[in-house]
């Protein structure tokens, strides 16, 4: 029991080095959104509404689907890290931003044409016409997150997250600032939400460009290289992979929004009563994010580094504290959901509405403990194919279909549509538990060895010679 108590230990402080700036970073980041529907939420049920709309549907669309391109430099970087290539890291990086730099372009229409695309998914026409020019006014921040992924991603794959942390920090007490500036003292409404939106997401970037190039990683980043472009099509295979995987868990969401958006009764109360459960499920969700990224590079540096018995014992431990967490999330939501919906508005049916989802945002939030989590697993050890297939059946196949019959043919409304979101979710935690359950870490440890050569391009580099060390063993 010493011994086992020394390994989780060990563990546990490995996680923490990674997950205790990375969920700081993420919450930070996120708060940007969660801001900005603060501030928005006290000009009017339109207003709100059409942001809900805009991060909800049209943002969360191209977020996750760049978000997902940047997590190929995820699995890359970490098992390079665990194989000792580090000098690859940069060309990975490189590669990654050629890719979701075309991404966010072709990308770019959708925000273009928001207003005629939620019209046509049967939205309020008056929160359609508001969402696209808010849409239109935030194509900047598009960009930004096509730049900001990749280097996160680099960053967390060396464990360099505190920098990270800090620049989050002050981007965000700008951000206030700039919304209270904006929107509540020279009263420029909407643009001046997106206005303090977009300045606040360039200077994140800017700030981590800057760390960068400054010689803090003088074998991971040599400067730009024409090496980048080679081996572009393998690394589109796995770039396309983790974008569809998470792209089909965030759009899961936004399919929630339209459901609720489509409703005959109140189309604008409801998607206001949605969307601040979602913004506080998703500031919740950051926490898992965080131990997500901890346990991808966790396993992907202990697979890179052919320690399959330590990738597993890595997967235990970051699950195990993540539903701890989850569990105490979940009894403060059920604790105080008469007094959150006050945070975001002052609207006396809104507050009803939102307060009648309480419990089913407890139970989401729990189950968000451990499914990001084994969604990093899954990054680590690239099966992104494979989550994407479950996604489809659990989410796609199951769980809205159920929200849809439960929300229009049993008249349940939002609570029967979210209560069919919340079984697809169940679904999926319990086949993602299972098969980490029967996973063969030895033969994943492999399989990352044919991944570098692969996907990093066969003939740039082999895996060195490693020692297998301590205390956990081949």
């Amino acid at each position: 029991m010493g011994r086992l108590g020394e390994m989780i230990w060990e563990e546990s402080k490995k996680m923490w080095e990674i997950a205790g700036p990375a969920i700081l970073t993420s919450v930070l980041q996120f708060s940007i959104g969660f801001v900005t529907v603060a501030f928005v939420g006290h000009l009017g049920f339109i207003e709100l509404a059409a942001v809900a709309v805009s991060q909800n549907i049209v943002e969360g669309f191209a977020f996750g689907f760049l978000l997902g391109m940047g997590s190929a430099v995820e699995t890359l970087c970490g098992q390079a890290v665990g194989a000792g290539q580090i000098h690859m890291l940069g060309i990975y990086l490189q590669r990654s931003w050629i890719l979701t730099g075309l991404t966010a372009l072709a990308l770019t229409p959708v925000y273009i044409f928001t207003s005629p695309i939620l019209k046509f998914l049967h939205q309020s026409d008056e929160i359609s016409e508001v969402a696209g020019r808010f849409c239109i006014w935030v194509i900047p921040q598009l960009f930004a997150y096509a730049m900001n992924f990749p280097l996160q991603k680099f960053f967390q794959s060396q464990t360099r997250v505190w920098v990270m942390a800090a620049i989050a920090a002050a981007a965000l007490a700008l951000h206030v600032l700039l919304n209270w500036l904006l929107v509540t003292k020279l009263e420029y409404g909407l643009a001046g939400a997106a206005i303090a939106g977009n300045i606040s997401w360039w200077v994140i970037n800017l700030a981590q460009l800057v760390y960068l190039v400054s010689g803090y990683f003088p074998n991971a980043w040599t400067g730009f290289s024409l090496l980048a472009l080679r081996s572009l099509t393998a690394f589109v295979k796995l770039s396309l992979a983790s974008a569809i995987m998470l792209c089909l868990e965030l759009w899961y969401y936004t399919a929630v929004i339209l459901l609720v958006g489509s409703l005959k009764t109140k189309p604008e109360i409801d998607v206001d009563a949605v969307s601040i459960c979602m913004n506080l499920e998703v500031w919740t969700l950051m926490v898992a994010i965080g131990f997500n990224a901890a346990v991808s590079v966790r396993v992907s540096n202990e697979l890179g580094a052919g320690h399959p018995k330590a990738a597993k014992f890595s997967v235990v431990v970051t699950v195990s504290t993540s539903v701890l967490l989850g569990i105490l999330f979940t009894a403060a939501i059920l604790i105080a959901r008469s007094e959150f919906p006050k945070v975001f508005t002052d609207k006396p049916v809104v507050i009803r509405e939102t307060i009648k989802l309480g419990y089913l945002l407890a139970a989401t939030i729990f189950l968000n403990s451990i499914q990001p989590v084994l969604h990093g697993v899954a990054i680590g050890a690239g099966w992104q194919s494979l989550v994407a297939l479950v996604n489809v059946g659990c989410y796609y196949v199951f769980g809205l279909p159920l929200g849809a019959l439960l929300g229009y043919r049993f008249k349940l409304g939002v609570v029967g549509i979210w209560s069919g979101m919340l079984a697809g979710t169940l679904l999926q935690t319990i086949i993602l538990t299972w098969i980490t359950y029967r996973t063969n870490w030895q033969k994943e440890s492999f399989q990352a060895e044919e991944r570098l050569q692969t996907w990093g391009g066969q003939s740039e580099h082999q895996r060195q010679p490693h020692n297998v060390n301590g205390f956990i063993e081949n």
